[in-house]
């Protein structure tokens, strides 16, 4: 075919396929607790004001700011203690000139008081009075009705993947439930004769499954609802009749692992271009691992080919297949968590293509380096031993040591 190797750039590979990815528009209600990492499918807005009253935000007391002005170590104030605001409830008196009262962290503040004074800067005195040795001005540990959000002010848009606080923020207005876009069913199968199951012992020749594994575990962390449809054999007319299967089960994205290079035993274009319009989009892409990566479409369903090789097939469903998970969700992918650090020793590269180099990241001589991992594709544990990926840029000839690199943090 003349798609294979026609390599182009991961960002135009992203591009091609992104463009015929629309997002699912599935909705489902769920209950808030169990939406972490959803996507949300609709804008959710505050139902009330938070807080709901005055509140403390230190242990100490209550008093109107005027009372403490010019209180120093040297010249206190003396406040009449007129009572204390228990936790949980609303005081049943006012704070008047002269007067304080003891509150607690988080809780109401009285009326007539217009700030909090830290305990630490008192003194008790007697049985109802206290000397303060710090003055306060007006609002001072104290947080006002609303000013943590308002009644019907954004919490949070519709595209947004929650994280833990935005869980806690959702319970704190009473969100429990939540509308999100439904999980996207992603199927993922391993090829090849050579191919067993990790539970069985290998003889010469064969490898456990690796990639149907380490793929499956990537698209559940990027929303997916995934099944693993085991080990296909070589075989053309079973690749696609269980591919086809996968189609009517209701996959909305197809993930072939292997069978990818060019050889009379790789038929996964020839299974993607049978799947429906347009087909194969990307066979090549300018990259190192992964150069054999086959980005397709299938009437609407996204289909990838990944190497057979399980660094190269990590590495590219992370640069590739994890932006489609997201788009059909209707979110963007989060941003990525990179460290800055001087890189330990060269790398070299060869113009025209994206490395990506699987890295630890080392303290040496009290400082953090990337210490990159040179490693063949098919070594698993060159990526187990990793902290992050080391990107060399698609024009860069290599990295000297000691140059400022940027590592993508697992």
């Amino acid at each position: 075919m003349s798609e294979f190797f026609t390599l182009i750039s991961p960002d135009e590979a992203r591009a091609r396929i992104l463009a015929h990815v629309k997002p699912l528009g599935d909705v489902e209600a769920v209950p808030t607790v169990e939406a972490i990492g959803r996507v949300l499918a609709e804008d959710v807005r505050s139902p009330q004001i938070l807080p709901e009253f005055r509140r403390s935000t230190v242990d100490g007391y209550a008093v109107r700011a005027a009372d403490t002005h010019g209180a120093s170590d040297t010249l206190p104030a003396y406040l009449k203690l007129v009572g204390e605001v228990p936790m949980g409830q609303v005081a049943s008196f006012e704070i008047g000139v002269g007067e304080l009262a003891v509150v607690h962290t988080g809780g109401n503040v009285p009326p007539g008081a217009d700030a909090v004074v830290m305990i630490e800067d008192t003194n008790r005195t007697g049985e109802d009075e206290v000397e303060v040795r710090k003055p306060v001005a007006e609002g001072e540990n104290v947080i006002q009705p609303g000013e943590d959000i308002d009644e019907g002010e954004l919490i949070l848009p519709a595209g947004h993947r929650l994280r833990e606080q935005d869980i806690g923020g959702l319970m704190a207005v009473g969100c429990t439930e939540v509308k999100v876009a439904r999980r996207p069913r992603v199927y993922v199968f391993a090829t090849g004769d050579e191919v067993i199951p990790p539970h069985e012992a290998t003889k010469p020749g064969q490898v456990r499954d690796i990639n149907s594994y380490t793929v499956a575990a990537l698209a559940e962390q990027a929303g997916a609802a995934v099944t693993r449809g085991g080990i296909l054999p070589d075989d053309f007319d079973t690749i696609l009749a269980r591919t086809r299967e996968a189609i009517e089960a209701g996959a909305d994205m197809i993930v072939l692992s292997a069978g990818s290079s060019v050889s009379v035993r790789d038929m996964t274009a020839e299974v993607f271009n049978q799947l429906g319009e347009p087909g194969v989009l990307v066979h090549g892409i300018a990259t190192k691992p992964g150069k054999p990566t086959i980005l397709g479409v299938g009437n609407g369903i996204p289909l990838i080919g990944l190497p057979g090789n399980p660094v190269s097939a990590f590495v590219q469903f992370l640069m590739v297949c994890t932006p489609v998970i997201y788009r059909l969700q209707g979110a963007e992918v989060p941003p990525t968590r990179f460290v800055r650090v001087p890189l330990a020793v060269n790398v070299p590269s060869t113009a025209g293509r994206e490395d990506y180099v699987p890295t630890r990241l080392v303290e040496r001589d009290g400082q953090l380096v990337a210490d990159p991992i040179f490693f063949k594709s098919n070594l698993i544990f060159t990526l187990v031993h990793a902290d992050g990926l080391l990107r060399v840029p698609l024009n860069a000839t290599g990295l000297e040591a000691g140059e400022m690199v940027e590592v993508r943090v697992f």
